[in-house]
């Protein structure tokens, strides 16, 4: 499949008080046409700095400090403003993670699905309008001439999120960036969003980056799988390879953590049985052990793995990387 967006050696950080944050850091993944990437990894890795970042949102003090993000064959780094709004909704659109937040109270959620067509001067007011009330029929909101009228808080939170869908598919972008799209969400009310996720990817020929921490939403809907940690990519493969055969020790305990029905975790100090964790906590990003960030964390942590950081190189003879010395040595030769 032709390549849609190909990112390589992308880094963002964040110029605090304190010092610096690495929030994204030497970060390279792509996405072909037509295909589904799913970003997971626990809850302060990097992964919604990384979504803006490939629009180039990295809001103050953050700044991109390196890389390149060529979409479409153009790197969209050396873009000017101008082209990067032309590109923004139009050809790559984001699905924010809080739609309590990213949807303006004093509007009508009709006149913001309808403002990026007015905006990118695609339609009329009055046209883009009517294009709207059509949006959320298609993203299964009843009623949509009247709910069209009504303004966020009138409506719930899971309409909230079809709303968000609704204005990211207006301009009928190539790429949708969903960054959390079921957080918050009943687990019924987040089974009907990525079914629609997945029959709007077929109706408009979209391709998908997912971002979660929910592995059970990305086993069910992406094709590959990237998993981020402390700013890093750690491992990508296939969605199938990864789930069966996992290769970083981080990735390992994520899939262990997944509650199993009939399966019972390890003993506590008192004879009861518990959920599987990963031990420890993810690292403050200002203050990153020596060599690899899992370091600490990881049950066969290695003397080298202490003193440099892996880079995520491909495995031999699959389709799929990882950065993990248990695979590699420091040279990039195979163990």
């Amino acid at each position: 499949m032709p390549r849609l967006l190909e990112v390589t050696d992308l880094s963002a950080h964040f110029n605090v008080a304190a010092g610096e944050v690495r929030a994204v850091d030497r970060v390279s993944l792509h996405v072909d046409e037509g295909e589904t990437l799913g970003l997971v990894g626990e809850s302060g890795c990097g992964k919604s700095v990384l979504a803006l970042s490939l629009v180039r949102l990295v809001p103050p003090p953050g700044r991109i400090v390196s890389g390149r993000i060529v979409w479409k064959g153009s790197d969209l780094m050396r873009c000017s403003e101008r082209d990067m709004r032309r590109v923004r909704g139009r050809e790559i659109a984001l699905v924010f993670q809080e739609p309590s937040t990213a949807l303006n109270p004093v509007f009508t959620v009709g006149y913001q699905i309808a403002e990026g067509l007015i905006v990118h001067k695609m339609m009329k007011k009055k046209e883009a309008l009517r294009e709207a009330a059509r949006l959320m029929e298609v993203v299964r909101i009843p009623d949509p001439a009247r709910r069209a009228t009504e303004y966020p808080h009138q409506m719930s939170g899971g309409m909230r999120q079809r709303v968000m869908i609704a204005m990211a598919l207006a301009c009928r972008p190539s790429l949708l960036v969903a960054d959390e799209p079921t957080t918050a969400l009943d687990v019924t009310i987040q089974a009907e969003i990525l079914d629609l996720l997945r029959s709007l990817k077929q109706e408009f020929r979209l391709s998908l980056i997912l971002i979660s921490h929910n592995l059970g939403v990305i086993a069910e809907t992406a094709d590959r799988v990237a998993v981020m940690y402390a700013g890093r990519i750690v491992e990508e493969a296939g969605t199938r390879e990864l789930f069966a055969s996992p290769k970083h020790p981080y990735t390992a305990g994520l899939l262990r953590s997944i509650p199993r029905l009939g399966e019972a975790g390890p003993e506590d100090g008192r004879g009861k049985r518990r959920l599987a964790a990963i031990e420890g906590s993810v690292p403050d990003l200002m203050a990153l052990p020596s060599g690899c960030a899992f370091g600490p964390r990881c049950p066969e942590v290695m003397p080298e793995c202490r003193e440099r950081v892996p880079a995520i190189r491909p495995l031999a003879g699959a389709d799929r990387a990882v950065a993990c010395f248990k695979h590699h040595d420091a040279e990039g030769k195979p163990r």
